[in-house]
């Protein structure tokens, strides 16, 4: 159905479908980017980093996280009304008009944008990359296997561009820390990609579930374990403290609840790992955090 065919809508209605535009009353998905993105902040620092830089990451990352939501129901529209999970998004049903939510991930940028230039001018330079990177990620899906490693290249900016604004520049921590969470990106949307994947085989969508197979379990796995073994080796020059310590083995054993989860390939079961995944990453900070205050 065409947005012309739907009633007028008062401003309430319209901003509810913003607001579900942008998944706001479904947070995981930027969550898992803000966690990571912190322990780069305060790596970077040393130490608590400043209010000013905290909302900057924090904020930027709902914004961005927000307009990549804009950009992706763009770009799968059609496809995602042969997706029972995706098939009432308000692109797909006509609700909200292909224009209008590109003016709203347009103007989630400009804001994001403005946060980024009250920062060193490098953060800005590695922040177009990162724009570039999140507008192409939703086409990757029709000719690449493993869609989510592009998808981990744009989420993980955040790393880079924290070093750069608190450093000036991206030391191999950073890349290091990059690396781990390109990993970790890897493992919770193959997670989510394993809820659609009869869905996306019958429309000819390509994912890392998809093209992963019967090694989809194991490879959530070993990108777990090879995502906490490159965050220790990053981190290792700041010599932690025991909470450090701490944080590690509780995320590695929410890492091994992810296996109980997903072992059966059960939707509910691979989406519940999936919408839990930033628990791993606030048990990281928490660690990071904690050993740099004492």
């Amino acid at each position: 159905m065409s947005a012309a065919a739907h009633p007028p809508l008062s401003l309430s209605e319209r901003l509810a479908l913003y607001l579900d535009l942008i998944r706001f009353k479904r947070p995981a998905g930027w969550l898992v980017l803000v966690w990571p993105t912190l322990v780069a902040l305060w790596a970077a620092s040393g130490g608590f980093p400043g209010w000013h830089l905290v909302l900057v990451f924090v904020l930027g990352t709902f914004l961005m996280r927000s307009a990549g939501c804009c950009i992706n129901d763009i770009a799968d529209r059609k496809f995602d009304r042969h997706v029972k999970r995706t098939a009432q998004r308000p692109i797909t049903t006509g609700k909200i008009s292909v224009f209008e939510a590109a003016m709203v991930g347009v103007v989630l940028t400009l804001l994001s944008l403005g946060l980024v230039l009250t920062t060193r001018w490098e953060a800005v330079a590695w922040s177009v990359p990162a724009v570039l990177f999140t507008i192409l990620y939703p086409f990757t899906k029709r000719f690449f296997a493993m869609p989510q490693a592009f998808l981990g290249i744009a989420f993980n900016f955040g790393v880079l561009i924290a070093f750069a604004a608190v450093q000036g520049q991206v030391p191999l921590m950073a890349w290091l820390l990059w690396l781990a969470n390109m990993c970790m990106v890897l493992a919770y949307d193959t997670e989510y990609a394993m809820v659609d994947r009869d869905d996306d085989l019958k429309i000819g969508m390509k994912t890392s579930a998809i093209t992963l197979g019967r090694f989809d379990v194991a490879a959530i796995m070993a990108f777990f374990v090879v995502c906490l073994g490159l965050t220790v080796l990053a981190l290792a020059p700041l010599q932690l403290a025991w909470p450090w310590w701490l944080g590690v083995a509780v995320a590695a054993l929410q890492m091994a609840w992810h296996y109980r989860l997903i072992r059966q390939r059960t939707r509910e079961g691979c989406f519940t790992a999936f919408s839990k995944s930033h628990w791993i990453g606030v048990s990281l900070f928490a660690g990071v955090l904690l050993a740099l205050a004492l």
